[in-house]
């Protein structure tokens, strides 16, 4: 047995833990051969009376040595040396002095972000233009919290664990089975439905589900950069087809599919993403028509479908789909709010089974409290009740908009006023620079979106997108206004 001495002095004042200074000194002793293999270590409260640290100071340091290989213990023998080093060079269980915090540089590749794929946060007080989303403030809170505390309290144990499904729930699957059936002529039953958190979950399952690299999908141009983003992330070649008023162009895809097999088409026909543009009858035919020739999925994103103000809502593709072509993609949080993440998908078996098995293998399962209650909101007709509201609110603060721009951004931007939707597609005159108009009303407290965030390129466009449904009329007054300034 070698006597041996601790040479090395503690530092209190050090972030490190004292039983990590410990560690790293045997370790070093260890590695430069002042301590054999087979030397024996003092006992516990040996060393702890010599270095006047607790006792279980050291035993944890032992315990770290021991995990790291450098220490074995027998029953009833002392702390040994092991027969064999961890490694053949020191190996350091801590920096001496360590940067306080998580490191800002990871110690091994990653592959940096090139691109935001979605604006940074506005500062508070900002008007908000933003995108399509919906007013929080009139969710109906009280009605949600309670319809969340009977589920909790009557069912709690059951769906707080492991027993959900990756399908979802099976009462919210046949509430929107039923409301779809009902509303959006899609006669769907529960089994044709899955849950997903948001619609955004929904498009990357369909991509996981259905894409593999070197596939080709087409998309709308302009579009939703986040389904594109996704695609490409799967490995697909993503080929933008133009947008006119009458919808996607449905000649132009047919030309694209002479070149390349097309895997899928993603579309949002009802108010098209970001223009509002309707896709016609006779495209929607074409559209299915194509997608049956060539075997091509047809994802059909209806994420506004509640929102249709003037005329009767035409219905989903979904609803004429005889030959299972059609991935219907719905979403709860345009009528709701987008923090619920709550979506659908609607699709053959065969794409709702691969569909759950990647859901499975990053999320398990879904909200159980939350879509058991937004069940019975949906059961109880409260939902369709908050929406037949909500729809007349968003169309009186569509009208205030296009009001407040005819009087105060006349000949500075052109528009068509949609049929529905939750935003304002417009077009800029020519002497107008709208990446620095935006920049400009982002200073007076206005937050839009540009043209150049909704195609694949990002190249310069003169088209500027105005949500509505998030101010009410006399804040759209006050943003367009300072919208006026800022040019």
């Amino acid at each position: 047995m070698r006597s041996w001495t601790f040479s090395v002095p503690l530092d209190a004042a050090s972030p490190t833990p004292l039983f990590a200074q410990i560690a790293q000194a045997i370790s070093d002793d260890i590695a430069r051969g002042r301590l054999k293999q087979g030397d024996s270590l003092p006992g516990t409260r040996t060393l702890a009376d010599t270095l006047g640290v607790h006792r279980t100071t050291v035993a944890a340091a032992y315990a770290e040595l021991e995990a790291q290989g450098w220490v074995g213990t027998r029953r009833g023998s002392a702390t040994f040396v092991a027969t064999a080093s961890p490694d053949a060079e020191p190996r350091r269980l801590t920096r001496a002095r360590p940067s306080p915090g998580v490191a800002r540089r990871a110690g091994f590749p990653v592959e940096a972000v090139r691109e935001r794929l979605q604006d940074e946060a506005s500062p508070p007080g900002t008007l908000e233009l933003w995108g399509g989303s919906p007013d929080s403030r009139l969710v109906p809170v009280e009605l949600l919290a309670r319809a969340y505390r009977r589920v909790a309290r009557d069912h709690g144990v059951h769906l707080l664990d492991y027993t959900g499904e990756s399908r979802g729930q099976k009462r919210l699957r046949a509430a929107v089975a039923s409301m779809v059936s009902t509303a959006r002529g899609i006669a769907a039953g529960e089994n044709d439905v899955m849950i997903t958190r948001g619609s955004q979950m929904a498009i990357d399952l369909v991509a996981r589900a259905l894409v593999a690299p070197g596939d080709v999908v087409a998309v709308e141009s302009p579009g939703y950069k986040l389904a594109h983003a996704v695609f490409q992330r799967a490995g697909a070649r993503v080929v933008p087809i133009p947008v006119d008023r009458d919808g996607i162009d449905v000649d132009e895809l047919q030309r694209q599919t002479a070149s390349a097999r097309i895997r899928l088409v993603y579309v949002t026909p009802h108010h098209q993403y970001p223009t509002t543009v309707v896709l016609t009858p006779t495209r929607r035919l074409a559209l299915l028509e194509l997608a049956r020739q060539h075997g091509m999925a047809i994802v059909e994103d209806d994420y506004d479908q509640e929102f249709h103000y003037d005329g009767r809502p035409i219905l989903p593709m979904a609803s004429a789909d005889p030959h299972g072509q059609v991935i219907y993609i719905g979403t709860l949080a345009k009528i709701l709010a987008p923090g619920l993440r709550l979506g659908f998908v609607i699709a053959p078996e065969p794409v709702l089974a691969r569909m759950a098995y990647e859901r499975e293998l990053i999320d398990r399962q879904g909200d159980g409290v939350l879509e058991c209650a937004v069940a019975e909101l949906l059961e109880e007709g409260e939902i369709q009740r908050h929406v037949r509201r909500m729809r007349r609110i968003y169309q009186a603060r569509r009208d205030a908009l296009c009001e407040a721009i005819d009087k105060h951004l006349a000949g500075a931007i052109s528009y068509v006023k949609p049929p529905g939707g939750m935003a304002l597609w417009t077009r800029a005159a020519g002497d107008v620079d709208v990446d620095r108009w935006q920049r400009r009303a982002l200073e007076k407290g206005v937050h839009f979106q540009t043209g150049r965030q909704f195609f694949l390129d990002g190249a310069r466009a003169p088209y500027a997108r105005f949500g509505y449904a998030m101010l009410n009329e006399r804040e759209l007054l006050t943003a367009v206004r300072r919208l006026a300034q800022a040019l």
